[in-house]
This record gives structure tokens, sequence and C-alpha cells, in this order.
């Protein structure tokens, strides 16, 4: 295969594995690859890896390809949208990778080896009892091929190995500069399993190389792979891409994020409520530092204009999910109101737990306009409005925090004289003549601040503090009209709750 690899544009891929969700590790790496190709007018390149046959799962491409779509990324080239080196997902490749194996068969830098699993493991453990490196003894390697040959036809089962040449092996890497790996520790690596399945190392260098990869950027994790792969590329004759490790990300702990740190998954904040653009400007600052070092809020073309591989760190980076959450309340407060109220109405749904009608729907988009500003995460919503949502008069009454002022001198003064009020109100209570009949009660009563004030909020909501009066009051009288026996209007809060105090 005639190829040049750093010639012309920047080609850079994104290669998940559809064996589960997107990982935020995973994500970042996307982001980076994708704002590449993008600052530098090159191409981004979408390739499902499925060779790991066992976990592969249809269901994961699918949620993989909707979570990337959603973060915000696109792609020029991948197994939706075809391109000029398909395909675009390893298991339509096995016969060309076979094609591969066997040309380095056949010109002595690759050797079939008959040793058996039991054997190789009992090697290894040998090696590391003697603190040694567990590498392949070579037992295979000087086999005559004749003889090689006459156990593969007989069906002695078989993998096939590649010669790592004995000098040291070196590669440049954008965010490390250039790495020397030696031969000593690389041990000569199997491209294809007896079973006839190729590896991932041997894979992905066939499938960079076919679709004229020039920048490999990628996860740390996959350093101690990068030599195996280089002399993979040497081996076949291709020229070796450039390479950009990314920093691990730890958690708050400063251990390697997982599950036990809480979401980690773009389908996890998804499912939270945290915006895409949220999540994609808080992802590009974790191991990129922008020009000036001190801003911290980016728009997609804001990231695409400033992102710039040198200024990616080796150190890495701690995933703050505070952080995130204060990124996410920016861009919440931001957003078109009829797009973050769109986003929302799945949490008012399940709250309320009824399907909700127009009418419904467009009070849902006044709470949220109300109250969005006050949360980190959109799934928070149902909780901030919880007062407007849930009405329990005997919860109220029992809440060990309502006791003090229940048991006021005062209270049952004020609770007598504003339930007076409310019962005597034909029409539904507006916030400016909720807000007349405190002032009539507190005049009239002659009782003033909290001891007016929280007496009339418990009544009203179960709790001395909360959203102002203002806000809620007309949340009420709305949501009862809208979502009768689900939301309790300031009417029947008031009756409810007086029945209730005087039971």
């Amino acid at each position: 295969m005639e190829q040049t690899l750093i010639a012309g544009k920047a080609r850079v891929r994104f290669a998940p594995s559809p064996t589960g969700q997107v990982h935020v590790g995973n994500a970042r790496t996307a982001l980076f690859n994708w704002l590449f190709a993008r600052q530098q007018g090159g191409v981004f390149i979408l390739r499902i890896e499925d060779t790991d046959l066992e976990r592969s799962e249809a269901r994961y491409e699918t949620q993989l390809i909707e979570d990337i779509q959603w973060l915000g990324l696109d792609w020029d080239e991948g197994p939706d949208v075809g391109g000029p080196y398909p395909p675009y997902r390893q298991s339509d490749k096995w016969q060309v990778y076979s094609d591969y194996a066997e040309r380095l068969v056949a010109e002595g830098k690759a050797y079939r080896c008959f040793c058996k699993q039991e054997d190789l493991d009992r090697q290894r453990e040998q090696a590391m009892a003697q603190h040694l490196q567990p590498n392949y003894p070579g037992t295979c390697r000087n086999l005559d091929a004749k003889e090689a040959e006459r156990r593969r036809a007989a069906g002695e089962p078989s993998a096939i190995r590649l010669k790592i040449p004995e000098k040291p092996i070196r590669f440049h890497d954008i965010v490390r500069g250039w790495v020397e790996f030696s031969n000593e520790v690389v041990s000569d690596l199997i491209i294809v399993r007896s079973t006839g399945v190729p590896v991932y190392n041997y894979v992905v260098v066939v499938d960079d190389a076919e679709m004229r990869v020039t920048h490999v950027i990628r996860g740390d994790d996959h350093l101690s792979n990068t030599p195996k792969q280089v002399a993979l590329y040497e081996a076949l004759g291709w020229e070796v891409p450039e390479f950009a490790h990314l920093s691990t990300i730890l958690g708050p702990d400063k251990e390697r994020l997982s599950k036990r740190h809480g979401a980690t998954s773009l389908a996890n904040f998804r499912e939270m409520g945290v915006l895409p653009e949220a999540l994609m400007n808080y992802m590009a600052l974790l191991g990129w530092a922008p020009t000036g070092g001190e801003r911290e809020i980016f728009s997609p073309t804001e990231l695409v204009q400033e992102f710039d591989l040198a200024r990616v760190t080796p150190s890495p980076a701690v995933f703050d999910f505070e952080k995130l959450y204060w990124l996410n309340r920016h861009y919440i407060k931001e957003g078109a109101p009829e797009r973050i109220a769109g986003l929302a109405e799945p949490f008012f749904a399940r709250a309320l737990g009824v399907e909700l009608t127009a009418d419904a729907k467009a009070w849902c988009a006044h709470v949220t306009a109300a109250l969005g500003h006050s949360v980190n995460k959109l799934d928070e919503l149902p909780e901030r409005a919880g007062p407007v949502l849930k009405f329990d008069p005997a919860a109220a009454l029992a809440a060990g925090e309502n006791e003090e002022v229940l048991k006021a001198e005062t209270t049952g003064k004020v609770l007598e004289a504003f339930a007076a009020k409310i019962a005597a109100e034909a029409e539904p209570v507006s916030a400016e003549r909720f807000k007349a009949m405190i002032k009539e009660v507190q005049k009239e009563a002659g009782i003033k601040g909290p001891a007016l004030f929280h007496p009339i909020r418990i009544m009203l909501t179960g709790a001395q503090s909360g959203p102002e009066f203002d806000k809620l009051v007309p949340l009420m009288e709305e949501g009862s009209r809208v979502l009768p026996g689900t939301i309790a209007g300031v009417k029947q809060r008031v009756k409810a709750f007086m029945e209730a105090w005087k039971g």
C-alpha cells in the first residue's frame, strides 16, 4: 500500500469500542481530536473498534454515536456517513488483517508461534518471580519456515507474532517530546491469535495507515502500546504518524476517575441534566491550558479557535465536579429559555408521574424560568420546585425544624387571620394580592418579621425558607389549573393546612 501520512490535511480519528458507555476519558479524547481537526481544517474520523466479539454490542455502538453527537461533535468519515477509506468498522475487515499478517510472515518479519498458553503463563510467572521482564522467550522465533508450515497444515493451532527488531524504538510525542523504549522491554507481540482473531495493537496500525491518519491523539494508558505499534509501522514499511498521549483523568481523591467517584459517562451527565456545552467546555480544560491561563468559559467556536496541542500538559488532570456544575449553572442561566425548558420537561414529568399536556409544559417552562438559575443540574429542578410540586400539611406540622415556629404564641393568630383572608378571595390569588394580604395581617395583628412570614411559609410550602412568594404563588395557582389533583393551589393549601392544624 503506497501512502503518505503526514502530507496534506491533518487526519485524526476517534476509535471507541462498543463494549459499554462512553467514559469521560474517552469523551475527552474524542473532543481533543475533534478540536484539533477543526482547528487545522482537517478530517475527523469515527471508527468502530469491535474486534472484541464477545463484549461488543450494537446497542452500545448506537449509544456511543448518540452520546458523541449530543456532546456536539460531528465527523467527516465514519460507519454512518461513509468516506474514502472504508470500512469504518473493524469487524468488516478480517480479510484485510489476515492478508497483511500473511505478508509479514512471508517476508520473515513475523512468525508462527505454536506455544501453548499454559506454557506461556508458567514462563511469565517464573520471570516475574525472578524480577525479570516477563517477555516472550522467543521459543518459536527461529523455527524453520517449512517446519512451521507443516505444523500449521497439520492443524496445530498457532498464533502469529511480530519480530521486534533488536534496537531501541523511538517515536515523537507532541505532549512528551521524543520517547524511547528499549527493545528488551517490548516482547515479540502476537498480532493474530491462534483463533484467527487479530489483536488490537495490530489492527489499529492497519486501520490508521489505511485511513491515512496523520496524528494519533489518545489517552496515556496507550503509551506502552505505542512502541509495539511503531514496530508494526516499520515492519509494514509505512510512515509513522505523530502521537499525542493525553494525561490521565483523576477523581477528587487523586485516584483514576471511576464509577466510585459518581458520574463518569456521557450518558450519566446527560441523565443528570448537564448541558453538552458545559461538559464540552469543562472537558476541554482537563489537561489543556488556554493562552492567558485564567479564562474558563469558551463556546465551541472559541475552543476551536484557541485549541493547540502544544498547550496540552502531561500532568494528570483532576475532575472537579463542582467546577463542572458551576459551568453548567452558567450555561443554564445563559441558555435560550425555550431550549432549557424543553430539556427540563422530562425531569418534571418523572417527578409528577404524569404525561405533560401542552398547558402543563408551558407551566413547567414558567417554573424553570423562575427557579432554573438556582440549580447546578436540571435534575435538581423538581427538588428546587418542591414547594410548588409537593404539599403535605401533616409532614409540615410534624417536621422538627418547624416545631419552634408552630408553638410560638403569635403563630395561631397569624394563621387564623391569613386563612380568613384567603378564604374570602373569590378569584385565584395573584402575587400582588398575596403580598397585600400579608401587609393587612401585619397591620391588623401587629405582628411582623419572621413571626409573620415563617408561619405563612410553613402553611403554604411546609418549610420556613425557600423561593420568594412572588415566584411561588403564581406557579401554585397556574399549576392547580393545568394539573388539577396534582398541584395544589393557594386556597387548597391553606384550607388543608388549617384543617390539619386544628385537627
